[in-house]
């Protein structure tokens, strides 16, 4: 029989207690990053390190040093499995409801599963209505994320897209959307979270002078386009065959172009 995969959650470096854990069961005042790391090595740490780092001033008023972060992010892998997921959240020891002040904020846990690489495709996603509050922090607690993938799903779609106020797309329930055009990556001109791997992916499509530009992408606007689309931690891409009522072609060269892009990306050790 395989062996069980040996997942890990620890707070602040230490191996995390049902008695420490009980209060953050509902808890909502936390952000994180996740990533995948394949041989020991991950993409973008600098990416994710600053997440972090902007996010917990934002909500905590000061940051956990990067060299402390990595810390805790190496001690949780030692003598683990090269190839898995990881999940670095940031949260307050003060609890909820409580006004900022100084302090030992914030703490972290970390915690490890086994890797993923998402699904195969293509994706046909459901379009909703609807915004994220602070959407640019990666924040816990947004129950609409999951409401509107099992929505989807129960109407016959594999995942959600996100249509804001003025009818733009924005992003997808855990993803960000990419479009093609058959020559330049189109990224949407909405408020969405900036993913880790979205940014891998524009500053490695500059270095390679692939043409990219930010425009609104109304449903109507899908159209004219060739391909979309969605990425995460998981992959660099996935095709969107559907959005709402609007088929889309295969992106079987946009898919090909952003895996390769984000192949060029180093990776390092945490």
């Amino acid at each position: 029989m395989p062996l069980e995969f040996p997942s890990r959650t620890q707070i602040d470096g230490r191996t995390a207690t049902a008695d420490n854990l009980a209060p953050l069961a509902f808890a909502g005042f936390a952000h994180f990053t996740a990533m995948q790391l394949r041989g020991g090595r991950v993409r973008g740490l600098d990416l994710h390190l600053a997440r972090l780092r902007s996010a917990s001033v934002a909500f905590f008023g000061q940051a956990m040093p990067d060299d402390l972060v990595r810390s805790h992010l190496r001690h949780a892998l030692a003598g683990g499995p090269a190839d898995l997921s990881l999940t670095a959240t940031m949260f307050s020891r003060r609890g909820e409801f409580t006004p900022l002040g100084a302090g030992d904020d914030p703490a972290i846990l970390v915690r490890t599963a086994p890797p993923s690489d998402g699904p195969a495709g293509p994706l046909r996603l459901m379009a909703v209505p609807h915004e994220r509050p602070l959407v640019g922090i990666k924040h816990v607690g947004e129950a609409a994320k999951t409401f509107y993938l099992r929505q989807a799903v129960a109407r016959g779609f594999d995942d959600a897209a996100f249509v804001d106020h003025r009818g733009h797309l924005s992003e997808a329930t855990i993803w960000n959307l990419a479009f093609w055009d058959g020559e330049t990556v189109i990224w949407p001109d909405a408020a969405v979270l900036p993913g880790i791997t979205m940014q891998i992916l524009r500053r490695q499509l500059d270095a390679m002078g692939v043409p990219q530009r930010s425009e609104p992408v109304s449903l109507d606007r899908l159209q004219s386009l060739t391909g979309a689309v969605v990425m995460n931690s998981w992959t660099p891409g996935i095709t969107v065959s559907a959005i709402g009522a609007v088929d889309l072609p295969g992106s079987a060269s946009l898919v090909e172009l952003l895996h390769h892009a984000y192949g060029n990306e180093p990776a390092s050790a945490p």
